[in-house]
C-alpha cells in the first residue's frame, strides 16, 4: 500500500471510496513483491500497479465489482493454468494472490493516523484478515510499537496478531500469516495479511567529496534516509 498511499489517502479525506487491490501472497517469478498496490478510483482511474502489467485489467474489473458493491472483499490467485492457457495470468509464469477490499472512512477509519504515521517515519504495522469465516474478511487490526487500533472480531486471534506483527514490525517485513478460526496459532482456516510500515533505514556519509555525492544517490534510489556530513558547509 505504501507506493498509492499518498493518492488513497487523499482520496479517503475527501471522502471519496476506492477499491484497493494489494499483493498478499506470491509464489515461483512473481514480478512484485507483498505489499504492491493498485487502486480503481471511483471515478474509473486506476493508480499503481499489482504486476506490472499482466493482470492489472481483470484485478481492474474485480475492483469495480467490489467498489460498487458488486462483489464483497475478495482474495483472488493469478497465474497459469495448463487447462486455460489464454486465460489472465503471469507471462514469467509466476503466481500472484490479490486481495481486493473496499476503502472509505467507515471501512478504514485508521488510514489518516496510518498515513501520518509513514510520512513521519514511525512504525506502523496493518494486519488484514483476507480469507477466512463470513463477516471476518476484510477487518483489521493497525498495530503500532505502543498501541493497537481496531479488531477482528476475536480477543483471541487479536491478541496473537498483535504479538506476531510486532515481530514482523521489528524485522521490517510483510507476511501472510494463517491462523485457525479462532486465532489458534498452529490452526488453518483464517488467513491474515500484515504489512509493515518500518522506517526506511539511514545511511549517513561522511565528507562531502564525489565518491560521498555517489553514495547518497545510490542510497537514495534503494529507499534509504540519506545524510551527507562534513565540517566545511559551502562542501555540504
Amino acid at each position: 500500500m505504501r507506493d498509492v498511499l499518498p493518492t488513497l489517502e487523499s482520496w479517503w479525506a475527501q471522502g471519496r471510496p476506492a477499491a484497493l487491490a494489494t499483493v498478499v501472497g506470491t509464489f515461483r517469478s512473481a514480478p512484485r513483491q507483498p505489499g504492491a498496490s493498485m487502486l480503481v478510483g471511483d471515478d474509473g482511474e486506476a493508480v499503481g500497479s499489482v504486476s506490472g502489467g499482466c493482470v492489472e485489467g481483470a484485478v481492474y474489473e474485480l475492483g469495480s465489482g467490489v467498489l460498487d458493491g458488486t462483489d464483497p472483499a475478495t482474495l483472488q490467485r493469478y497465474g497459469v493454468s495448463d487447462d486455460d492457457a489464454f486465460a489472465v495470468g503471469l507471462t514469467c509464469g509466476g503466481i500472484l494472490d490479490v486481495f481486493v477490499e473496499r476503502v472509505d472512512r467507515t471501512s478504514f477509519p485508521q488510514l489518516g493516523a496510518i498515513a501520518e504515521a509513514v510520512r513521519e517515519h514511525r512504525p506502523v504495522a496493518v494486519a488484514t484478515v483476507v480469507s477466512g469465516p463470513a463477516g471476518r474478511v476484510g477487518r483489521r487490526l493497525v498495530v503500532w510499537p505502543e498501541e493497537v487500533e481496531g479488531s477482528t472480531g476475536s480477543t483471541r486471534l487479536d491478541d496473537a496478531l498483535r504479538d506476531d506483527a510486532r515481530g514482523l514490525l521489528a524485522a521490517g517485513r510483510s507476511a501472510l500469516v494463517t491462523y485457525g478460526t479462532d486465532g489458534e496459532r498452529r490452526g488453518e482456516g483464517l488467513q491474515v495479511f500484515v504489512e509493515s510500515f518500518a522506517p526506511p533505514p539511514r545511511l549517513i556519509v561522511f565528507g562531502a567529496i564525489d565518491f560521498a555525492a555517489a553514495v547518497a544517490r545510490m542510497g537514495t534510489f534503494l529507499g534509504m534516509r540519506v545524510t551527507v556530513c562534513d565540517a566545511r558547509p559551502v562542501f555540504a
